[in-house]
């Protein structure tokens, strides 16, 4: 287990799903967590009983990202990992998706991703004892195998595995002591696919059938590959990507 004593970390759409299991492993794993989410009433109730702090926040806010970084740096006097896990779907395909779902897919995935990580290169580059950090990025399987159904949110996740790189090769050669690097998640038990699951039944099982291992992930079996990246146990992991899938994209699907 990654022992994040004495580090601070930023982890947002905190009320649920990876997010709440994340606030939860990092707090188990001696971090002091600031969670943020538009759902005050269940991001405030997941903080309390984890141990965390709650701020209410809308990642597509980009104005609000300096605020939400000064507060945890104001609190804890540093600012040591972000994970930026916020993010929505749309369910519209390339024929049916407007240009206002478009609009609001990217700002919350991808510009709220790239604000965060702007935020959190500022802080950390501060740290008492030097520039140092680590960013985890949440993108999904739909980046590497598109979903015909939803365009914004395949193609926005697709985005976000690439800005990770750039912010990794950023850093690293500008020599900040700040790591950037993906989880890919896949099909994973939270509340957006129970709720899916009430108006399409059978859903869960379908989803679970994609992977060799014939199950949906707990959320926080993707927590705890976060937490990992997000300590010190890999020093020279930056720009990369790590499958949480079940082997989902690893078997041909013939078979």
């Amino acid at each position: 287990m990654p022992d994040l004593s004495g580090k601070v970390a930023i982890v947002t759409g905190c009320a649920s799903g990876i997010g709440a299991a994340t606030v939860r492993r990092l707090r188990t794993d001696g971090a002091d967590v600031l969670g943020t989410d538009i759902a005050v009433d269940a991001g405030t109730a997941l903080c309390e009983q984890a141990g965390a702090q709650f701020a209410e926040q809308d990642v597509a806010d980009v104005a609000l990202w300096p605020e939400i970084v000064s507060r945890a740096v104001n609190v804890w006097g540093r600012l040591d990992i972000l994970v930026n896990n916020a993010g929505t779907v749309s369910s519209l395909s390339i024929e049916d998706v407007t240009d206002e779902a478009w609009a609001r897919i990217y700002a919350i995935n991808v510009t709220g991703t790239m604000a965060g990580c702007r935020a959190a290169i500022a802080a950390m580059k501060d740290n008492p004892d030097g520039s140092s950090g680590a960013i985890v990025n949440i993108a999904s399987t739909s980046a590497m195998a598109a979903l015909p159904s939803d365009v914004a949110y395949c193609s926005s996740k697709g985005a976000v595995r690439v800005l990770s790189k750039s912010v990794a090769t950023h850093c690293a050669k500008h020599g900040y002591n700040i790591r950037c690097n993906t989880v890919i998640p896949g099909a994973t038990e939270t509340g957006i696919l129970t709720a899916a699951e009430e108006q399409m039944p059978g859903l869960m099982a379908a989803v679970a059938a994609t992977s060799p291992l014939n199950r949906l992930a707990d959320p926080a079996e993707t927590a705890a590959a976060i937490a990992f990246l997000a300590s010190d146990e890999c020093p020279f992991m930056t720009g990369a990507e790590m499958l949480v899938d079940g082997g989902a994209l690893s078997i041909h699907p013939g078979f």
